[in-house]
């Protein structure tokens, strides 16, 4: 898919089909995540890949916000580690990024969990300790998102950017 396009088709997608995602589409979703830049090239992300039903209706529990994620074929969990890099938020960011792109090109949908709070430190402990003890990620490691992933069972359709977007500024800032 022509890139512009795959952008338009990223949609929210939080019911799929029963359909299992093939190892291959599974892989080259993970290589996007790994090509992703990260500040110094360092690694400082990492991804697991959850497949089983029970861990997935598990760890729908992490927020109120996550139901869809009992219905998703298998979910990336993104985390980031301090320890290796203070760029860990933004690198982690733009690979959830790449995923979910990727993740269209490869004609599935995509739903974005959030589990790190970056205004509410309690909140994120709770969410991110929730899915550090089903996973077994150590506590060095900050838990990001979770990438819900499956075959879309409806989608709402291409999203074009709005017209006279007052987001845009040339030259400096001039919000009004």
């Amino acid at each position: 898919m022509e890139f512009n396009q795959l952008i338009r088709e990223r949609r929210e997608i939080t019911q799929y089909t029963n359909d299992a995602i093939p190892d291959h589409a599974l892989r080259n979703i993970l290589d996007a995540a790994l090509l992703a830049p990260s500040g110094n090239g360092l690694p400082s992300r990492e991804f697991i890949v959850v497949r089983e039903k029970e861990r997935l209706h598990h760890l729908e529990g992490t927020t109120p916000f996550m139901p869809w994620l009992k219905e998703a074929a298998a979910a990336i969990v993104v985390t980031g580690r301090p320890d290796v890099s203070k760029y860990w938020l933004q690198d982690a960011s733009i690979a959830c990024s790449y995923i979910w792109l990727s993740a269209v090109d490869q004609g599935l949908g995509a739903a974005f969990g959030a589990v790190y709070h970056a205004h509410d430190e309690k909140e994120s402990k709770i969410r991110e300790d929730f899915v550090r003890k089903a996973l077994s990620i150590p506590s060095d490691t900050r838990i990001l998102a979770i990438i819900g992933l499956g075959y879309p069972a409806a989608h709402p359709g291409s999203k074009e950017p709005p017209e006279n977007s007052e987001l845009i500024y040339y030259e400096s800032y001039q919000r009004k």
